[in-house]
């Protein structure tokens, strides 16, 4: 019985734990992407990802109006538009991402030429789900 009570101790700290955690959404809008708005950093990936596996199951073709993002439903449309000159584009989601810290979404090299943030690589933006 002694031998079972630190597992048994492991196992109740585990489900209290587990009690604590929220889920990775913010709200449903996140998931459907309607009414979905958020501002914060984007970066873009292109050439080194092209021709790879998407979280879709789709290949990454960086000359397409597409994005990554952590929680957004594949398939959703976004408007992207940069802050620091007022441009914007529509992507869709069919990746997940970013990893890089701080970031909100990561857009094709094709977004961000029509967001003119190729030199910088990144660009404070605005997120609206559409």
């Amino acid at each position: 019985m002694w031998r079972s009570l630190p597992t048994l101790l492991l196992l109740a700290g585990l489900a209290l734990l587990a009690g604590c955690s929220t889920s990775s959404y913010n709200s449903d809008s996140e998931v459907s992407g309607r009414g979905y708005r958020a501002e914060g950093t984007a970066s873009y990936y292109g050439k080194a990802h092209h021709g790879k596996r998407t979280a879709s199951g789709e290949r990454f073709n960086q000359n397409t109006l597409t994005a990554a993002h952590r929680t957004l439903a594949f398939g959703t449309r976004v408007k992207v538009t940069n802050l620091e000159n007022g441009r914007s584009v529509v992507v869709r989601i069919n990746d997940r991402g970013p990893f890089g810290r701080g970031r909100i979404i990561d857009v094709s090299k094709a977004a961000a030429e029509q967001l003119n943030m190729l030199r910088s690589g990144t660009a404070r933006v605005r997120l609206e789900g559409l």
